[in-house]
């Protein structure tokens, strides 16, 4: 991963804690509520910052600050397939 890459990436785990600290517990956010809020500009870039959001997630995930779920349930971070949501971990 390049430095760029990473500097991304490091961001939307801070956003993405950053979300959820305005949720109430329990609740999730989708990848695309980080990618939305950390891109800076109007327009559609902000899918390009799709990927990095779930690599960010997967992150968060090994240091036990979050969850990944499908359907409601916690799920290991290789093992999801298609939409997940993120949650502060319990």
């Amino acid at each position: 991963m390049t430095e760029t890459g990473r500097d991304t990436v490091r961001r939307l785990e801070r956003t993405i804690l950053k979300l959820l600290q305005c949720r109430a517990p329990g609740a999730s956010i989708c990848p695309s509520d980080a990618a939305h809020a950390a891109y800076q500009e109007d327009g559609d870039g902000w899918r390009a910052l799709m990927e990095p959001a779930r690599v960010a997630a997967r992150h968060l995930v090994e240091e036990g600050e979050v969850e990944i779920t499908q359907r409601g349930h916690p799920v290991a971070p290789g093992k999801a397939r298609g939409p997940i949501r993120i949650r502060r971990a319990r």
